[in-house]
């Protein structure tokens, strides 16, 4: 069973294409014009072990608002082609991520029923610094368009930077683990997962 997927989204604001292969090797090709949006995706595919190409451009003169929202959008949308019907996943997933002094929890469940729990107190970085807000954005359209439950919750630490990284690696992380083959039934005592 080959699971992999592409897709294409173009709005007034954006123009995204993504491919992905979930039985991959974390290999990665990211091209949007927000560095630290492209960083972020680089090691979600690394530790996900998702091969992932993202093309992407928007309004970025205007706000980066658009283009991570519609990122996020178009990530859950291929990742949900990309696993079809869902049988045989494992469904749940987690991750505990340390970073220096920081330490993310991160707990998945590819439910069909997407909820986001952002614990993240807001942090404000740099002057013109990927924030707080845009992560919960790009995570938000995530969510919602792969279906998933999503608890994210910050134990401890206070630098932006190593936040959202173990966010991103964490997110990978636990991802990598709900979508392992572990049978060939839906992992679901309702029949279905929605």
């Amino acid at each position: 069973m080959k699971r992999k997927g592409n897709f294409k989204r173009k709005t007034k604001e954006t123009d995204i294409e993504i491919e992905i292969n979930l039985d991959g090797n974390g290999n990665y090709k990211i091209e949007t014009p927000i560095g630290f949006l492209n960083h972020m995706l680089e090691l979600f595919s690394k530790f996900s072990n998702f091969d992932l190409k993202i093309k992407a451009k928007g309004d970025i003169e205007v706000d980066t608002h658009h283009l991570v929202e519609d990122v996020g959008i178009c990530l859950g949308s291929v990742i949900s082609k990309a696993l079809g019907d869902k049988k045989g996943i494992k469904r749940f997933g987690f991750a505990s991520v340390p970073m220096d002094e920081v330490l993310v929890n991160i707990s998945v469940d590819i439910s069909g029923r997407p909820y986001l729990i952002f614990n993240i107190p807001y942090i404000k970085g740099r002057e013109g610094s990927f924030e707080i807000e845009d992560a919960r954005e790009f995570l938000k359209g995530f969510v919602n368009h792969l279906g998933l439950t999503l608890h994210i919750n910050l134990i401890y630490g206070d630098n932006l930077h190593h936040i959202l990284e173990s966010i991103f690696k964490g997110l990978g992380l636990a991802l990598k683990e709900s979508i392992k083959i572990e049978g060939k039934k839906l992992p679901s005592t309702k029949g279905t997962i929605d």
